[in-house]
């Protein structure tokens, strides 16, 4: 089944992949260095984020590299918005965050903004492609938008949460992540 995608469409599969292989290091790392009980520190839980960051990078830049390799026909919207929205957006949802919220500037915040107009840029493109359904790309789009949503009421709450709820709180974006990440996966081969 994956010899018929495109090899661009391919490399943003392995990529959506990648970005689940992220997430589960990077929760695997929160689940023992952020327990309520006992929490290992310091090398003894980060050499996780190692793995993590890897596939992270690696998955930016294969998805990337797919989608500058797919020549889509037509797209829901231009490509440079994602780019530009995403930038605004960080921006004006890092100083709201601080000033109005008094939230501690994080680099969650830059990670799930970057990660939405990521994946909003690759269900353009594969749209575009005629990988997704206009449908099923609308679907996606109203998806990702509220799961970054939810990802920004996990950042402004988790400093005001007692310890055990914030634990949770602070699993809940990477959660998000890696479904959405997996839902597109399966949304590309099917």
């Amino acid at each position: 089944m994956l010899v018929n995608l495109q090899a661009s469409i391919r490399q943003i599969l392995i990529g959506d992949i990648l970005f689940i292989v992220c997430c589960g290091f990077y929760l695997a790392w929160w689940l023992v260095a952020f327990r309520i009980n006992d929490p290992i520190k310091g090398i003894r839980s980060g050499w996780l984020l190692i793995p993590a960051a890897i596939a992270g990078v690696a998955a930016v830049v294969l998805i990337i590299q797919g989608m500058n390799a797919t020549k889509p026909e037509h797209t829901l919207f231009p490509g440079i918005a994602f780019v530009v929205g995403g930038i605004i957006a960080y921006v004006v949802l890092a100083v709201v965050t601080v000033l109005a919220f008094k939230r501690p500037m994080t680099s969650e915040l830059l990670l799930f903004v970057g990660w939405g107009a990521l994946t909003l840029a690759q269900v353009n493109t594969l749209h575009g492609a005629g990988q997704l359904a206009a449908s099923l790309s609308w679907i996606l789009v109203a998806v990702i938008i509220l799961f970054v949503a939810a990802s920004l009421v996990c950042y402004v709450l988790f400093y005001r949460l007692p310890p055990q709820p914030a634990f949770i709180d602070g699993m809940i974006p990477l959660i998000l992540v890696a479904l959405s990440m997996a839902g597109l996966s399966v949304c590309i081969v099917v």
